[in-house]
């Protein structure tokens, strides 16, 4: 995946919709903050963008993420034509840690604007380390080899991650509990 596709899926989102907002919860909200470039291949491997629509309550979120899902997800047209599919998420799909918005990644440039340069769309991606922290809790073989990905790369902050993991809601806290112990022993001293 690449920074102009993130864009694209932010922009086509929003259309959508119809919400000038999203926010990228999954893997690829890390281009939020890194150029593909300067990630290692096991963080760019997803074709697919899991974006949260911003509504009043959680049904209201899950149908707009219904709506995307069914325009733009798996299988569909819209991934025939541009190599990639944006899944519609709800705010149960991330295990979120206590302050995640506050932290989030600005990304509004040329790309996430309409055709006629108005709206201008814009993509909040998930912190770096509040995204590793969500996709230990999910705890796949492909969440662990994200995070070491990034661990070994050097651009995320193991401690962080750590204090992340024991600020997510309760109902995670046996996944984090395993996600800290994960942690521990990949990052050993340097926890």
């Amino acid at each position: 995946m690449r920074r102009d596709q993130l864009e694209h899926a932010i922009r086509a989102a929003c259309q959508i919709i119809g919400h000038t907002e999203v926010i990228v919860v999954g893997s690829q909200s890390i281009l939020g903050s890194f150029d593909e470039d300067d990630l290692p291949a096991d963080a760019t491997m997803s074709v697919e963008i899991d974006i949260l629509p911003i509504a009043a309550d959680n049904n209201e979120t899950a149908r707009l993420a219904d709506l995307i899902e069914g325009v733009a997800g798996e299988f569909s047209p819209f991934e025939e034509l541009h190599g990639f599919s944006i899944d519609g998420v709800d705010l149960d799909t991330s295990a979120l840690a206590d302050g995640w918005r506050a932290r989030v990644v600005k990304v509004q440039n040329a790309n996430t604007a309409a055709p006629s340069g108005e709206p201008q769309f814009t993509g909040w991606c998930l912190d770096k380390e509040d995204l590793c922290a969500a996709k230990l809790c999910a705890f796949r073989e492909k969440d662990r080899n994200f995070v070491a990905a990034l661990l070994e790369a050097d651009l995320v902050d193991t401690e962080l991650i750590a204090s992340r993991l024991q600020g997510v809601p309760d109902r995670y806290q046996e996944a984090a509990t395993r996600a800290i112990a994960w942690l521990e022993s990949y990052a050993g001293p340097r926890l």
